[in-house]
């Protein structure tokens, strides 16, 4: 079994106001204990993501950006690492790409976080990444990561209404009212299964923002995803948003957690 986490931790774990959450980070971390970690908003980490990931028992693969946060995907041994390196497109931040060995066959893990401000950037970034899939040649992958999109299918009106017009422009098209879902919509037409089905009906409803740290941006949204290929798919269960303890308050994201039915090769 392998435990698949991918959490959104913050503007690399401080804030502007000098309170440092990395050790609730670690915390968090160390008692999931995932395989893989996808780690989003890892600002000021370039340099010391290596010590904090020694801390969690973790090998980074880190992916810079250029106009945003880096992010990663972290790797626990013995689990053998093929390839690493990044999906070579002007994210907004940026998306890490590393292929595991397992028992199964090689695992391509994408850690992302789409654009926060634009509808169609986030549409863009994710072709980008629906075609970066299809080069793994449809065996194991996973998109994981901070999206940036409501789920498609869904009533969203409720939520966004109670949102200051600043943050609820992020998540409507350009005609002011309808919900743009299409991030999320292009990678499901790409042939990706969402994981939160697997979950058993979680409460509340998956929801990963905002936490106890906060989040003004928010309104009870998930908006962090596990998304598989259909090979991936078949072998995933016990899908959960992680919450409690240090979680309430190490990120406003929630982390969600996977476990695959796939052993280290």
């Amino acid at each position: 079994m392998l435990r698949m986490m991918t959490w959104n931790i913050r503007t690399g774990g401080r804030d502007r106001d000098g309170t440092d959450r990395r050790d609730r980070i670690v915390s968090v971390v160390a008692a999931q204990r995932p395989d893989v970690l996808a780690l989003q908003e890892l600002r000021g980490l370039d340099r010391t993501l290596p010590g904090l990931a020694e801390r969690m028992g973790l090998v980074p693969y880190l992916a810079r950006s250029c106009f945003g946060q880096p992010v990663a995907v972290l790797v626990r041994p013995p689990l053998r690492v093929l390839r690493s390196g990044r999906v070579r497109r002007p994210f907004h931040h940026a998306a890490a790409r590393v292929q595991v060995a397992t028992g199964a066959g090689p695992l391509t893990v994408f850690s992302t976080h789409l654009d926060p401000y634009s509808g169609g950037r986030r549409r863009m970034e994710a072709d980008w990444l629906a075609a970066a899939v299809r080069r793994t040649g449809g065996g194991l992958a996973l998109v994981a990561g901070d999206l940036n999109t409501l789920e498609p299918a869904v009533d969203h009106d409720a939520r966004l209404a109670g949102l200051a017009a600043p943050y609820r422009r992020r998540h409507l098209r350009r005609d002011g009212r309808t919900v743009d879902t299409r991030a999320v919509a292009r990678l499901l037409d790409g042939g990706l299964v969402d994981l939160w089905p697997r979950s058993g009906g979680d409460e509340p409803g998956g929801l990963t923002v905002p936490t106890r740290h906060g989040g003004a941006e928010f309104a009870g949204m998930r908006l962090d995803y596990l998304l598989a290929t259909p090979a991936l798919a078949e072998r995933a269960y016990a899908v959960r948003v992680v919450r409690g303890g240090d979680a309430d308050d190490a990120s406003d994201h929630y982390p969600v957690l996977a476990e695959l039915d796939l052993d280290a090769a």
